[in-house]
């Protein structure tokens, strides 16, 4: 049995490194440990989506969830996800006009935020577009906690674009790091023709 301790780690870290071994190890029984309820809910629910069954156990302040592969082996998941992903067509545009993700207080917002960004590298497919506006541009701009995120989504060609006049306003055009610059015209074109536009 594969041994992970997430229990230092908030989600969707646990989800995603889960994930990952899932993939790398089809057919392999894991025991993950997690540091919170949502940790321990969101593993059960992606193994179990995965093919896998799961069994949670108290471990102090932290949970052990016991992940055992069911009769149809997830070989066929992994293959499925690799191959294909999610069933889906058409282009996918993420609008980002912020900095944060939600209201209510800034500073956890930015946290989720930046949680979104990064989980969106281990989706199957990725998303065409990703559009930068108002506040949104300072996640594109130097001093930004995501910059990494955003590198490796755009050598995977994702489309990542800041709005010139937003870059303009918070006087950082010379300090774009990542993408490149659009206008308006662009944004609501793109947006007009995707099939889906996601506002995170």
């Amino acid at each position: 049995m594969i041994k992970l301790d997430y229990s230092q780690h908030q989600c969707p870290y646990p989800v995603v490194e889960t994930r990952k071994q899932i993939l790398s190890n089809p057919g392999q029984a894991l025991e993950v440990q997690v540091g919170d309820k949502a940790g321990r809910d969101n593993v059960s629910r992606l193994a179990e989506k995965m093919g896998y069954q799961a069994s949670v156990k108290s471990a102090g302040d932290n949970f052990k969830i016991e992940l055992t592969p069911l009769n149809h082996a997830p070989e066929t998941t992994q293959k499925a996800e690799q191959q294909n992903g999610p069933i889906s067509s058409g282009e996918t545009v993420i609008y980002c006009g912020s900095d944060r993700m939600g209201d209510g207080d800034n500073e956890f917002g930015q946290i989720l935020m930046r949680n979104f960004l990064t989980t969106l590298l281990e989706m199957n497919p990725l998303p065409d577009t990703i559009l930068f506006v108002n506040s949104g541009i300072h996640l594109t701009t130097e001093g930004s906690t995501v910059l990494e995120a955003l590198e490796a989504l755009e050598t995977r060609d994702v489309d990542i674009a800041s709005c010139g006049l937003c870059l303009d306003f918070y006087q950082k055009k010379d300090k774009l790091k990542v993408g490149r610059t659009t206008n308006m015209f662009e944004m609501v074109e793109v947006q007009c023709q995707a099939d889906r536009v996601i506002c995170p």
